[in-house]
């Protein structure tokens, strides 16, 4: 049995997807916090479990006979570290033979403060003496693409990366990596440093925004807080603006930059291009 947590996200639907192309729903358990969400998935015969990582005297149950369990970080900034905590205790607790971890980009040496709760998991996973991988995720292209309807409207894109190099990759990339090591024949415990294959600056970006759309878009780089005022007046809560201005601008230290295309050797096939993503999110 295979279970992955989260399931109702955007990550998670992508790898419950690429599971069942791989093995038959019934070894799949989808754990999420609203069951109600995964009908879809129930009907297709994929066990679904109410999985809440705040609820911890409930975790066990939910993982009962499974194996292999992916354990998507939490969405919660400041609250991940015990809420992975209780995941873990509880996997060990319930007998699960191994863990996969979605992490962060280098998350040993990473600066950003994103990095902060990550390696603080991955500590947990090393002292629990249970099998695991992790999964060290770099940014994903969607996190610019998204803004990229707005960039072009505005005619520019605003950050605060410099002329440092990232290394992102599609979502739907990282996912098929964690089906990838779920599925393999043998769960072997390793730590992948997942990056797509060809990097770009934001002024890279910027430009490819104005060749895809036909209409000039520039990169404007600014201050970490002036970028952070920016994300906020466009309605982005105060702590994910500041988390993401924070992000952008450690960034510029090539931070997110990776060129040991270990997400392609492992999904075995070229990542998704960043342009590609672009396109994707103009075309709406």
């Amino acid at each position: 049995m295979i279970a992955v947590t989260g399931a109702s996200g955007q990550l998670g639907r992508l790898v419950i997807a690429g599971l069942l192309e791989k093995v038959a729903p019934a070894t799949i358990v989808a754990l999420v916090r609203d069951p109600a969400k995964l009908a879809d998935l129930a009907e297709r015969g994929v066990t679904v479990r109410a999985f809440d990582y705040n609820q911890a005297d409930t975790l066990g149950s939910a993982l009962a006979g499974v194996d292999r369990l992916l354990l998507i970080s939490s969405s919660e900034v400041g609250q991940r570290e015990a809420q992975h905590r209780a995941v873990i205790a509880a996997a060990k607790a319930a007998g699960v033979g191994f863990i996969a971890y979605t992490s962060i980009l280098h998350a040993d040496t990473n600066p950003l403060d994103l990095a902060i709760e990550h390696r603080a998991t991955e500590q947990i996973l090393a002292d629990s003496g249970v099998p695991y991988a992790l999964l060290r995720n770099g940014w994903y292209t969607e996190n610019y693409a998204q803004g990229a309807p707005g960039a072009v409207a505005h005619g520019a894109l605003f950050g605060s990366a410099g002329a440092g190099r990232i290394s992102g990759a599609a979502r739907a990339d990282y996912a098929a990596a964690a089906v990838a090591v779920l599925t393999a024949e043998v769960a072997t415990p390793a730590t992948y440093e997942l990056a797509g294959d060809d990097a770009f600056t934001l002024t890279e970006l910027a430009a490819a925004l104005s060749d895809l759309s036909g209409k000039p878009v520039a990169y404007q780089n600014l201050p970490e807080a002036e970028y952070r005022t920016v994300l906020e007046q466009v309605g982005l809560p105060a702590p994910i603006a500041a988390m993401l201005a924070e992000s952008d601008a450690k960034a510029a230290a090539d931070a997110l930059f990776d060129d040991g295309h270990a997400l392609r050797d492992l999904i075995d096939r070229p990542t998704t291009p960043w342009r590609t993503t672009l396109q994707s999110a103009l075309n709406g």
